[in-house]
């Protein structure tokens, strides 16, 4: 499945309300770009979980450039794509590798956000790409979890460190680091547990473990992914801001976008947050998973409101 294909699949329930809500826009051939016509696609817009701003944004562009004109669907939903993808603008943003030595990839996020899956399709990604690597089962205090990460990486045939349970998960992270440079290993990803962003001392831990890292390697972490369930929407840019002031993250994972109606809400991270958006998670097993990219992300959000839409298979 090409990235283009597989962005589609994550967003098949946003691109199905933009799919019905526009074509509603256009009972005849024609629609005069007024007033009336900018509030209600104002109102699908908000729909996605775009925002205020971003919407805001479209919409004057629509206003600036066919307003007073009786316009086609077509010609709508192209300048809604032109604004969208300048607003979603970003580099490919993959995993930063060190340029000698070991790779540490510190993960952290909120409980239930997809965390353990987002680890098990990395781990996945990089192994396919030839890397040795090692995981850090860094959520100490949930057993649950540690059992999940061993599963895959039992699944997956990669190395793991534990820790027993309510261990300092710095402690995890020091032997994680530590196994990956003994063992010649290429990448170690380590886990954190889940925490509000309103956790301070937990929020506080998280540097900890840095700290712990940087012991064994001064310029590690090389990358800290902050996974944000989409499926909560808006309330993602509050975990993005805070897990950023506490740890420096690097860039944001999208899990669930296939199990949501609001996928707009990527663009209101880009806007609000500035993090590049490296993977989505569209699906359950290790190979559902994509590089972001906001042409992708835009063709695929618009692939079947126009039936003319030339949109790349891959």
């Amino acid at each position: 499945m090409g990235l283009f294909d597989k962005f589609r699949r994550g967003l098949n329930k946003t691109a199905n309300i933009l799919k019905t809500d526009v074509r509603d826009l256009f009972r005849s051939e024609g629609r005069l770009i007024d007033d009336g016509f900018l509030d209600e696609m104002r109102g699908i817009l908000f729909k996605t979980d775009m925002g205020y701003d971003s919407v805001e944004e479209i919409v004057g562009e629509v206003s600036n450039q066919l307003r007073g004109r009786v316009v086609t669907l077509e010609e709508v939903v192209a300048t809604w794509k032109t604004k969208l993808a300048e607003l979603m603008a970003q580099e490919s943003a993959p995993i930063n590798l060190a340029e000698s030595g070991p790779t540490v990839i510190m993960v952290c996020g909120v409980n239930g956000a997809g965390k353990t899956t987002s680890i098990a399709k990395l781990a996945h990604l990089l192994k396919s790409q030839g890397k040795r690597i090692v995981l850090g089962a860094g959520d100490t205090f949930r057993a649950a979890a540690v059992e999940q990460l061993k599963i895959w990486s039992d699944r997956l045939g990669v190395d793991i460190v534990t820790g027993e349970q309510g261990a300092h998960p710095a402690s995890v992270a020091y032997r994680a680091v530590e196994k990956c440079i003994e063992t010649g290993a290429d990448v170690c990803i380590v886990d954190t547990a889940g925490r509000l962003q309103t956790q301070k001392n937990l929020m506080a831990e998280l540097t900890k473990i840095q700290d712990s890292i940087r012991k064994q390697i001064p310029t590690a972490p090389h990358e800290v992914l902050l996974v944000l369930d989409a499926t909560t929407g808006q309330n993602g840019i509050s975990q993005a801001t805070k897990f950023t002031e506490a740890v420096d993250c690097t860039g944001i994972v999208l899990a669930k976008l296939d199990g949501t109606a609001k996928g707009g809400v990527v663009v209101a991270i880009r806007q609000q947050v500035g993090l590049p958006v490296k993977y989505v998670g569209v699906g359950e097993n290790p190979e559902d998973w994509a590089l972001f990219s906001s042409d992708d992300f835009v063709d695929a959000l618009f692939a079947d409101v126009v039936s003319s839409t030339n949109a790349p298979t891959a």
